[in-house]
């Protein structure tokens, strides 16, 4: 019978140089460190092009106190696992994305009255 023999190979190269080992810890703690900005709350929300076009030509105006209030209610929801959010205020209908933290687009409630949304996952009711 013929007899096999099996080498294995490692995967990666053995690090041997102390210098080497620095410069991947360096490399890796780079790494977290913009991984934990990249992941820091702002506090405040993204306006999308359409969303900030929309809010102008139907003279939406929300106040700062108003879009904290949102901010504080987009990351709440965002916690819970909603991705897409409708955003109902007493002047606007916003759709914002609580994985993003962007308002994606606004229409005042008149308009709102009417409307189907689709594609969202949870509602903010604020009054």
């Amino acid at each position: 019978m013929n007899k096999i023999n099996f080498h294995r190979i490692p995967s990666q190269p053995f690090i041997h140089n102390q210098a080497a080992k620095k410069v991947e810890s360096n490399e890796k703690q780079s790494f977290l460190e913009h991984l934990k900005h990249a992941t820091a709350n702002t506090g405040s929300l993204k306006i999308s092009k359409h969303a900030s076009e929309r809010l102008a030509e139907r003279n939406i105006q929300i106040p700062e106190n108003e879009w904290n209030r949102i901010s504080t209610k987009v990351d709440e929801a965002n916690r819970k696992g909603i991705k897409e959010s409708l955003v109902l205020t007493e002047q606007a209908a916003m759709i914002i994305s609580a994985k993003n933290r962007t308002v994606i687009t606004a229409m005042d409630r008149v308009e709102a009255k009417d409307q189907l949304f689709t594609n969202i996952d949870g509602t903010i009711v604020l009054n």
